[in-house]
C-alpha cells in the first residue's frame, strides 16, 4: 500500500492552468506535489528536491518532455510518467523508448492520473523477483536474472525494469501461455489488464535483444488473441 502523504510528485509543464489542476487533484489524494515550468527548471528540481515520480507534459518550449527526460535518465532513475496527447502513439512509443515508466494522455481524469501514479509508485517499490543467477536456454542465449541481463552469444545486455520484469515471468512460466491480462496484471499492475498495445511494445523490445531474427521468434512465441509463451527450455534440455 502507497503511503501517499510522504511521496513528492514534481509536476512539469508550462501551462499554469494545467499545473494548478493537477496539483490541487494531487494534494486531495493526499501526495504532495512540487511544479516546474521548464525542463531546465525540472532538472534542477530533480537533482534538488530527489521527488518519488515526475509527471512530464511532452509539449514545452525550449527543451519538450522528449529532451527533459533524456536529461532526467542521464542523473536519476525516478519513475516518469509522460503526459501526452491522445492519438499521438508515436509519443507514447517514443517517451518509452527513452525510459518513461509509463504514459497518461489528455485529458485524463484525476482519478485515472492518481490510479497510475500509484501503479508506477508500487512498481518502483516492489522487490525484484529472483530466480536462479543464471538460466541457460540454450547455446546462444543465457539470462541472469540478478543482474537484470541476458547473455546473447557471449554478449551481455542490460535490461530495463520492465523488461526484466517482464521477461522473469515469461521465463518462469516456460511452455505455458500467459494471457494479455495477465501478463499485464503482473507486470505493470491490475490497471493496466487492458493495455494490449503496451505489452506488444515491450514484446516488441525484448524480441529484439534476444531473438536472433525477431520476425521470425525462437524464444517469445505469440498466441494470437490470447498472450505470449516462452520456449519449453527445460523439456528440450530434459530430452537431451
Amino acid at each position: 500500500m502507497i503511503d501517499t502523504d510522504e511521496k513528492l510528485i514534481l509536476v512539469v509543464d508550462d501551462e499554469s492552468r494545467m499545473v494548478r489542476f493537477v496539483r490541487m487533484n494531487l494534494e486531495l489524494e493526499g501526495f504532495r506535489v512540487s511544479e516546474a515550468g521548464s525542463g531546465i527548471e525540472a532538472l534542477e528540481k530533480v537533482r534538488d528536491e530527489l521527488p518519488d515520480l515526475v509527471l512530464l507534459d511532452v509539449m514545452m518550449p525550449t527543451m519538450d518532455g522528449f529532451e527533459t527526460l533524456e536529461h532526467i535518465r542521464e542523473i536519476s532513475n525516478v519513475p516518469v510518467i509522460m503526459l501526452t496527447v491522445k492519438g499521438y502513439e508515436e509519443d507514447r512509443i517514443r517517451g518509452l523508448e527513452l525510459g518513461a515508466d509509463d504514459y497518461v494522455t489528455k485529458p485524463f481524469s484525476p482519478r485515472e492520473l492518481a490510479s497510475r501514479i500509484r501503479a508506477v509508485l508500487r512498481r518502483a517499490e516492489m522487490p525484484s523477483p529472483v530466480a536462479k543467477t543464471a538460466i541457460r536456454i540454450d547455446d546462444r542465449l543465457e539470462v541472469d536474472f540478478r543482474k537484470r541481463e541476458v547473455i546473447v552469444d557471449g554478449e551481455r545486455v542490460s535490461l530495463r525494469p520492465t523488461e526484466y520484469r517482464l521477461l522473469y515471468h515469461l521465463v518462469n512460466n516456460a511452455g505455458w501461455v500467459m494471457t494479455h491480462e495477465m501478463l499485464l496484471s503482473k507486470v505493470w499492475g491490475y490497471e493496466y489488464r487492458e493495455e494490449a498495445g503496451l505489452l506488444r511494445l515491450y514484446i516488441t523490445y525484448l524480441r529484439k535483444k534476444i531473438e536472433p531474427d525477431p520476425s521470425n521468434p525462437r524464444y517469445i512465441f505469440t498466441e494470437r488473441g490470447v498472450g505470449y509463451r516462452f520456449v519449453d527450455f527445460e523439456r528440450y534440455a530434459g530430452e537431451g
